[in-house]
């Protein structure tokens, strides 16, 4: 495995976007609870050590990792962040049921990304075992919340970037698409 014994969640603050006047949602998975809220404390000691303030740290529970869809839909819609993170663990059993709950959840969120302004930060462990999950929520791969915490920073200030300097000079249109003028080629015969 190539990140065998190798821990991920170390970032140098100095390359980390200003993130003390953001605001972020946190939706936890209630389902394989030790994984999540090993991963969620990551999550929240990474944003705190960026300068978020605690305050601006919304957290939500849900029961399981499909319904992070649901509650970062949600939070999306009444709570006005500039990030939401998704924090997940579902780990491989005997049955099919993995593979539903993975895929479900994977293209929720990716639809979540694609529908809406706001980026959706995918948490969610996928592992074949419990100790695989153990490692990356704390443990010797560090911390897949502390990496999402600082992708969801640096998201926001994507968001926030593209919002003040949009690059564009074409009008909008009402969904807030941008409506694209085409310009006729002129070719002139040699």
């Amino acid at each position: 495995m190539a990140t065998e014994n190798k821990n991920l969640s170390e970032y140098d603050k100095n390359t980390i976007p200003n993130a003390k006047d953001f605001r972020f949602g946190i939706v936890v998975s209630e389902w394989n609870d030790t994984i999540t809220e090993g991963l969620y404390n990551g999550a929240f000691e990474a944003l705190t050590d960026c300068e978020v303030p605690a305050q601006q740290i919304i957290r939500w529970n849900v029961p399981g990792s499909f319904e992070l869809i649901y509650g970062a839909k949600k939070m999306l819609q009444t709570q006005n962040v500039d990030a939401v993170i998704v924090i997940g663990c579902v780990i491989q059993g005997e049955t099919k049921h993995f593979d539903f709950v993975c895929e479900g959840v994977t293209q929720g969120i990716k639809d979540l990304n694609v529908q809406t302004d706001i980026p959706v930060i995918f948490c969610v462990l996928t592992d074949n075992t419990m100790q695989q999950s153990i490692d990356r929520s704390g443990g010797i791969h560090g911390n897949k919340g502390t990496e999402a915490a600082i992708a969801a920073i640096k998201m926001a200030y994507i968001r926030q970037q593209a919002s003040i300097s949009h690059p564009f000079n074409q009008p909008l249109l009402s969904s807030g698409a941008i409506q694209i003028e085409e310009t006729p080629i002129k070719i002139e015969n040699e």
